[in-house]
């Protein structure tokens, strides 16, 4: 086997991606303190094709030379759109018919693997803040919370590495 080069990847230009078909997915963050974990989230959602990223509360928009860091470029190509208030987001989400999937750990929650994803239903999925998690007024407005199953000793993985497995997840649902 041969390591591929960058310019052997074939992957899209910036007007490329503009113009291809979303995976329909918005990513929401709310209240997400770190520069590093936004520039993160950036990038997995370019990776998967991802509709838009919204940043609510406090969470830093771009651009910002600790989210580029991590972007890598990303924030130009993914659409993103900020909310003061997590809520009003998902509260317009709701009245466009997106379904609205709250990543945390919540009584009843839903095992990620076991979530059954609609290839033509949009979902809108919020991820909290780094300690706090989601805040409990989106728990309640949502219409799903899903849990990614853990194993050991901690009770909580890195929002960048959450990201990276729910969305990993729903493309493979939606894709596949």
């Amino acid at each position: 086997m041969k390591k591929l080069k960058n310019s052997e990847l074939e992957r899209l230009d910036i007007s490329a991606f503009k113009k291809a078909e979303k995976t329909p997915v918005i990513v929401v963050l709310d209240n997400v303190r770190s520069l590093n974990n936004i520039g993160s989230v950036f990038r997995t959602s370019d990776a998967f094709l991802i509709k838009s990223v919204y940043l609510c509360g406090i969470t830093a928009r771009p651009p910002h030379k600790d989210i580029h860091k991590t972007a890598l470029g990303a924030t130009d190509s993914v659409d993103w759109v900020y909310f003061d208030d997590t809520l009003a987001a998902i509260n317009q989400l709701k009245k466009q018919k997106v379904k609205i999937v709250s990543i945390e750990q919540v009584e009843g929650a839903i095992p990620l693997q076991d979530f059954v994803v609609k290839k033509d239903q949009t979902y809108a999925l919020v991820f909290g803040n780094e300690v706090k998690g989601v805040q409990q007024s989106v728990v309640n407005a949502s219409d799903y919370c899903v849990e990614i199953q853990q194993f050991g000793t901690k009770h909580s993985l890195n929002i960048s590495v959450s990201v990276g497995v729910v969305l990993w997840e729903f493309v493979k649902k939606i894709k596949f």
